[in-house]
């Protein structure tokens, strides 16, 4: 498939923000939606407090007309059931109303200790309930000055990717650490020559399906950087931040798509 074909993902993530009173911003987003063109897939992954509110919403909406957007979740744990206190497993986030799981993300690799091993059996996990997986990968400031970034992407992408993904159970997002939330951006090339590398093994490792996986940028994504990041070659989307709690912002990323 060639990299043209690709229908870009403009994925928010919510982090943990967002109580009920956010349903009338999610409101404004799936109406907005609506007035985009028909070219680009919508993803919300709110808190898992909201996953079932924003989906019976979603539902509601599309009796009356197909809504260019999903609900997704920010984590799941490996197993379907068990003595895990506090934890939700991705069939439970699919019977909320999930579509997606995001796993590996650098809050949660940093903040939890999580391992590329564990992000595999989510990513497994996110699978066997049915959902996409969102794997995450991206470098530490640290490991970006010491000139690793390609080494830890591919190192990253070896132990989390389990070896079934396809383009239609995976997506892959490419998030710098020390770019979220800072409010700094890498260089168009240096977004590029990260974006091509991934897409390079990707298609190593899974052959045809590795040209059609999607690859997502997430790291300070805005409306002012959107449309030049979005025409990077091998950006197929973008994982935002903080612009995805609110509707204007998301909306205007998601418009800045080819």
């Amino acid at each position: 498939m060639p990299v043209a074909a690709i229908r870009p993902l403009i994925a928010g993530n919510w982090k943990m923000n967002g109580l009920r009173a956010s349903m009338s911003e999610f409101e404004t987003m799936m109406q907005g939606a609506m007035l985009l063109p028909n070219t680009v897939d919508l993803l919300v992954c709110p808190p898992a407090t909201l996953i079932l509110t924003f989906a019976q919403k979603l539902a509601s909406a599309a009796q009356t007309g197909a809504v260019p957007f999903a609900i997704g979740a920010q984590d799941c744990h490996p197993n379907m059931s068990g003595a895990h206190t506090g934890d939700l497993s991705a069939e439970m986030l699919a019977d909320a109303g999930a579509n997606a799981i995001i796993v590996g993300h650098s809050e949660r690799r940093a903040d939890h200790g999580e391992t590329d091993a564990n992000v595999r059996l989510k990513a497994q996990a996110a699978w066997r309930a049915g959902l996409v997986a969102i794997v995450c990968v991206g470098e530490t400031q640290g490991e970006r000055d010491a000139g690793h970034t390609l080494d830890v992407v591919a190192g990253q992408l070896a132990g989390s990717l389990p070896d079934a993904a396809t383009a239609g159970n995976v997506v892959v997002a490419y998030e710098p650490v020390w770019a979220i939330g800072t409010g700094r951006t890498p260089t168009a090339a240096d977004v590029e020559e990260v974006h091509g590398f991934i897409r390079a093994g990707l298609e190593q490792r899974f052959s045809g399906e590795g040209a059609a996986i999607r690859i997502l940028y997430g790291g300070s994504v805005k409306p002012s950087n959107a449309r030049e990041l979005m025409a990077v070659p091998h950006v197929n989307g973008a994982l935002v931040g903080g612009a995805s709690l609110k509707a204007a912002d998301f909306l205007a990323i998601a418009a800045g798509c080819p």
